[in-house]
């Protein structure tokens, strides 16, 4: 396994797995045969509401001495109802009970929005709390408090564009060590993933085989597909690999870590093996050539009637 240097003195699993859309009785299963495959980062999500079966499987790993708990890196991330400073502390709290843990190993503002509290997700204008009704600020000054009282060991955020990043570590007083952004060759944030390389940011990659398996009310029509893009393939069939090897080899060439999900014992293996590929530079710079700013999770789902946020407003100043 890859691993890259999140802090002087701790690395992360370059190459982790999703469990965004593992559904009940797979999500255990999954994350059960990650373990044994060799996996020892797992990323999690309240919002995905399988951490209780997730916490299931790390629970049973750890008491039969499978993994110890200092092998294991576990992110999960704080939702959009619980950016209040008061709300923070009890949410990850829920979260780790789900998870059978005593801390998070990285812990992470979902997306820059708020919600009211116990809205799941916001049917109505007045279910939304405005962007400057809760500074960015507050709630992640109520995460430092979770390092410092241990349970969680670092801090960071996802879906944050580059100025919003860039705020928010002038402000920090404890720096946030990741942003969990879409990124593959169809949208492959250069100016990111050059900051965050200057300024000690690491960069996790979702989405990095185009997220094909999302329902279909999240999806545009007429998707351009990674897997089958004809330079992929040609990639993959030059080098004897997947279509998902290439990929996920091309996100750990740059440095980003990446979160393929999958329930399938195969698919797992096979992505798995994808920390030891490496692309040689031509292959590279024939992916370099797919960029084309297509973004497969825009926001749009919160940009409903009433929402007081836009999609614009997300990504770009």
């Amino acid at each position: 396994m890859k691993f890259f240097p999140i802090s002087n003195s701790s690395t992360i699993p370059a190459l982790g797995l999703g469990t965004w859309k593992s559904s009940k009785g797979e999500a255990a299963q999954a994350v059960t045969k990650a373990i044994e495959i060799g996996y020892r980062h797992i990323d999690c999500a309240s919002i995905y509401q399988n951490q209780k079966e997730i916490g299931t499987a790390l629970g049973s790993a750890l008491s039969a001495g499978q993994v110890k708990r200092d092998e294991l890196w576990i992110t999960s991330k704080l939702w959009n109802n619980a950016h209040a400073k008061k709300h923070v502390q009890p949410a990850l709290e829920r979260t780790l009970k789900d998870l059978q843990l005593d801390y998070l190993d990285l812990f992470l503002i979902h997306w820059p929005i708020h919600f009211q509290p116990n809205v799941v997700f916001p049917r109505r204008p007045e279910e939304f709390v405005a962007p400057d009704a809760i500074p960015i600020i507050e709630t992640w000054q109520a995460m430092e408090k979770m390092v410092k009282k241990g349970l969680c060991r670092f801090i960071g955020v996802c879906n944050f564009k580059l100025s919003r990043l860039i705020d928010l570590k002038s402000q920090a007083h404890i720096q946030p060590v990741m942003n969990q952004i879409e990124l593959h060759p169809y949208l492959q944030q250069t100016e990111m993933l050059e900051y965050c390389n200057e300024n000690g940011v690491l960069l996790t990659a979702y989405s990095p085989l185009g997220s094909g398996d999302r329902p279909a009310a999240l999806k545009k029509d007429k998707e351009p597909s990674l897997l089958d893009h004809p330079v992929v393939l040609d990639i993959a069939e030059k080098r004897d690999l997947t279509p998902g090897q290439v990929l996920l080899a091309w996100g750990l060439s740059r440095g980003t870590v990446v979160i393929p999900k999958s329930v399938n014992a195969g698919r797992l293996q096979e992505n798995f093996l994808a920390a030891d590929l490496k692309l040689d530079d031509t292959d590279r710079q024939a992916i370099q050539k797919l960029e084309q700013g297509y973004r497969f999770v825009d926001g749009a789902f919160f940009q409903t009637p009433g929402s007081p946020y836009r999609v614009s407003d997300f990504w770009y100043d």
